[in-house]
């Protein structure tokens, strides 16, 4: 059986590795009782900006499994400490089109959140627009949102992303992500996004700075070649491809980059670890 060796922490995504939309994938419970039971630590991050910390824990415990605060990492959360550490303090108004799970971390950190069609305007010097638009997945998202935004940018607004996901896994099959609004406004304002998201290394960094583990002893899980594997190989971290959601066992050939290993879901990791950590320290 496949063994991994020196693994001090886990860095899991968790669409299409934990879940399909409401829809657990058969093995959750037993894959986070393994990671108990040996003592593994990990940081549940995702690309995925809807949620808040607080609904991600809500949505594992009604599946059965019980995680804390500091297990929970988004690209939400990861956006805005990262534009809290780098966005100057006279600059912190932001229009935002997502939803609570990027709304939240913004207000947290003080960025103030501006509304519709607020925007600099050239016959009202008081109207004070955005110095940011910052783009998560928004199932409610509207014309008049994607204007706001725009109007925004074009007058100079810094324009970021929690993440470029084109699709998300869903119960009901792949819909569009936050990177079908991206296309949207880049192609209308003619401004590439800053996206903070995997594949960019930054989520894996801020991940691996809870976990206190380096890069030698650090794996990344994820079930998407070009974000979850290509984020790992840029953060230089070792990684597991599953293969219960976007990317499937063809695409590695189409591909210049390879996960460390390929598995086919949670229950083979776990079984791999219990073999790793317990039968074979038990000689079995």
């Amino acid at each position: 059986m496949t063994e991994i060796d020196n693994v001090a922490g886990l860095i899991i995504d968790m669409d299409g590795v934990l879940w399909h939309g409401n829809n657990p994938i058969s093995g959750l419970t037993a894959f986070f009782a393994i990671l108990r039971e040996i003592k593994l630590p990990f940081v549940l991050a995702t690309n995925n900006a809807s949620l808040t910390q607080q609904q991600y824990i809500d949505k594992l415990a009604s599946m059965g499994v019980e995680v804390t605060a500091d297990e929970i990492l988004t690209s939400s959360m990861a956006t805005a400490s990262y534009l809290n550490d780098h966005q100057p303090k006279e600059e912190r108004r932001v229009f935002v089109i997502g939803e609570d799970g990027l709304r939240e971390p913004l207000r947290t950190h003080g960025f103030i959140l501006t509304d519709l069609y607020e925007v600099d305007r050239a016959d009202n010097a008081d109207s004070k627009g955005a110095d940011l638009v910052v783009t998560g997945l928004d199932r409610q998202l509207t014309w008049d949102k994607l204007a706001t935004a725009t109007l925004n940018i074009k007058q100079g607004a810094a324009f970021f992303a929690t993440n470029a996901d084109t699709t998300l896994p869903t119960e009901l099959g792949d819909v569009m992500g936050n990177g079908g609004t991206i296309a949207a406004l880049e192609a209308v304002t003619g401004v590439k996004a800053v996206s903070i998201g995997k594949p960019e290394p930054i989520l894996y960094q801020q991940a691996l700075a809870t976990l206190k583990t380096d890069l030698s002893n650090t794996i990344a899980i994820g079930d998407r070649l070009n974000t979850d594997i290509l984020g790992a190989v840029n953060a230089g971290i070792r990684s597991i491809l599953v293969l219960t959601g976007i990317s499937t066992k063809q695409e590695l050939q189409e591909v210049d980059y390879q996960p460390t290993w390929v598995m086919q879901d949670i229950e083979e990791i776990t079984a791999v670890l219990r073999h790793t950590f317990i039968d074979r320290i038990n000689g079995e």
